[in-house]
């Protein structure tokens, strides 16, 4: 949002957030106002996207170069989840070209950069927690079905995983990343675009976010499932499919927050 129009400048107060029923129709029309932003804009959407990907890839080189590729899963998995950093430019663009508003590089980096100092931080620190906690666990879990089979160097032999400990390791990490992904996603689908909207503190952002998801559960797992699908198929390729579907994504995440909040 724009620095002059911020609440806490103009005097305004807090903002009144109003949770909404959204239909599938909603996501279509995120969906194809996010594209239409990304083609307006298209170098906003690849600059922003590019340290994402950048990130992505050098977080597997590390791993790769370290030995490490037992963990390179987890990692990836983990990875889309501290996707909305980048999505904060994305936002700003989007909101910029509904008000008709210039496309000024140096005003919408501004936006992100003065972020530091509302609540931004805040929720940012909450997705690292999250981030960190799954990777912790991750590594408990692969340690209490696996730990003991000292012998069996997993990054080059994946037999181990069709053992029944392997099985079972698969089966309750993916529950365990399930259940993490979903509070994460409940808690930021909307409440990164909020908290740059409006004047909010980041707890009530948070539990407006997953107000909105409880409340239209149907309609935002569908979301969630285009999200991880679309994010996972961009993935493949190197993580270079990313350039095109982050900035898709941020865009239509500003227009699905439109829909499904209403701030006074």
């Amino acid at each position: 949002m724009a620095q002059a129009t911020h609440p806490e400048e103009t005097g305004t107060g807090p903002s009144t957030v109003v949770v909404n029923t959204i239909t599938v129709d909603d996501l279509k029309f995120a969906l194809s106002s996010g594209w239409a932003d990304f083609k307006k804009a298209p170098a906003f959407g690849l600059f922003f996207s590019a340290v994402y990907v950048l990130g992505g890839l050098a977080m597997v080189y590390i791993l790769m170069a370290t030995g490490k590729t037992w963990a390179t899963l987890p990692i990836i998995v983990g990875f889309p989840l501290i996707g909305p950093f980048a999505a904060v430019g994305l936002y700003e663009v989007s909101r910029r070209l509904q008000k008709g508003e210039p496309l000024d590089w140096r005003e919408i980096l501004g936006v992100v950069v003065n972020e530091r100092s509302r609540q931004m931080p805040s929720i940012a620190a909450v997705i690292l927690i999250f981030f960190l906690f799954w990777n912790f666990l991750a590594h408990m879990i692969f340690a209490l079905f696996l730990g003991l089979q000292v012998m069996t160097n997993v990054s080059s032999s994946f037999d181990v995983f069709l053992t029944a400990n392997g099985l079972m390791m698969l089966l309750v990490g993916t529950a365990v990343g399930a259940v993490l992904s979903f509070i994460l996603f409940a808690i930021t689908v909307v409440s990164l675009p909020l908290l740059l909207d409006a004047e909010v503190d980041f707890v009530t952002a948070m539990i407006k976010s997953f107000s909105a998801v409880t409340e239209n559960l149907g309609v935002m797992l569908i979301w969630a499932l285009i999200v991880a699908s679309l994010l996972l198929l961009a993935m493949l390729p190197a993580f270079l499919g990313l350039f095109i579907v982050l900035p898709l994504l941020g865009h239509a995440t500003w227009h699905l927050y439109q829909r499904v909040l209403t701030v006074t």
